[in-house]
């Protein structure tokens, strides 16, 4: 990855608020410069941009569509374009796949629609947005994807087809570590639990009983913070961890063991 002397690039999908705020701030803390993306909400994503700068990072903030297909295919030029404005370099040595969205789909009624929208944002997204930014990852660099806790354990609530996109980047991961792993370029998965943040409508974070009944679930007593999962990930893209890849990291406070 870059030298000590010189700040590392993190790429932030979906970085303008819950896990991927949370992540770019982690990332910004132990002294990486951050871009960030945004599909909507551009004042949440400028005022990210804000607070990285105020613990003395620079950052960048792009506005991106994973499951638009003409969006993903002219991002890296965007990118390398911001990169080299700001960097003088147009190199990349982390890419977070974080973007993200959640929709209910039970047996017997669900969509094909349904099912579209889940699988482009988080599988064909994630699988050509990364494939074009490859290229531009320094060897020694980091690729990690969110995935979900609900790939491993079953939680009323529809979920089914949200866990099986998160279960095909699982294998996506385990495929492109092997790929990669010539160049030094560590691939893994973070697996958030309960985390109480906004996504899903903030249903964790505002529903007191169905927060309460998921805590008791942990072995540490207590759903997650968006800050918890962002202390992982920096924890996952620092040099501490260039021995680990292909690797499934569930951070879930012990959800169900």
């Amino acid at each position: 990855m870059t030298g000590p002397t010189t700040p590392r690039v993190a790429l932030v999908t979906g970085g303008n608020r819950g896990l991927g705020r949370a992540s770019a701030l982690a990332l910004a803390a132990a002294g990486t410069d951050v871009v960030l993306t945004y599909r909507q909400h551009e004042d949440e994503a400028h005022a990210v941009v804000a607070d990285v700068e105020a613990l003395g990072r620079r950052a960048a903030a792009l506005r991106l569509d994973t499951s638009d297909l003409a969006a993903v295919d002219a991002f890296p030029a965007r990118l390398a374009a911001v990169l080299h404005e700001q960097r003088g370099r147009g190199t990349l040595d982390v890419l977070l796949n974080n973007a993200g969205l959640s929709l209910a789909t039970p047996l017997g009624g669900t969509t094909a629609d349904d099912l579209q929208t889940l699988f482009d944002v988080h599988v064909r997204g994630v699988f050509l947005l990364t494939q074009g930014l490859v290229p531009m990852l320094a060897d020694g660099g980091r690729v990690i994807t969110v995935s979900s806790g609900l790939a491993r354990f079953v939680q009323p609530g529809d979920h089914a087809g949200y866990a099986a996109m998160k279960a095909a980047v699982e294998a996506l991961t385990r495929y492109w570590a092997a790929e990669l792993g010539g160049r030094g370029i560590t691939v893994n998965v973070v697996a958030p639990g309960p985390v109480a943040t906004d996504f899903s409508g903030g249903v964790v974070r505002d529903t007191a009983g169905l927060r309460d009944a998921l805590a008791s679930q942990t072995a540490l007593g207590r759903v997650g913070e968006a800050e918890d999962i962002g202390a992982v990930v920096a924890a996952i893209a620092s040099p501490a961890f260039a021995w680990v890849t292909g690797q499934r990291v569930e951070a879930s406070g012990g959800m169900r063991l």
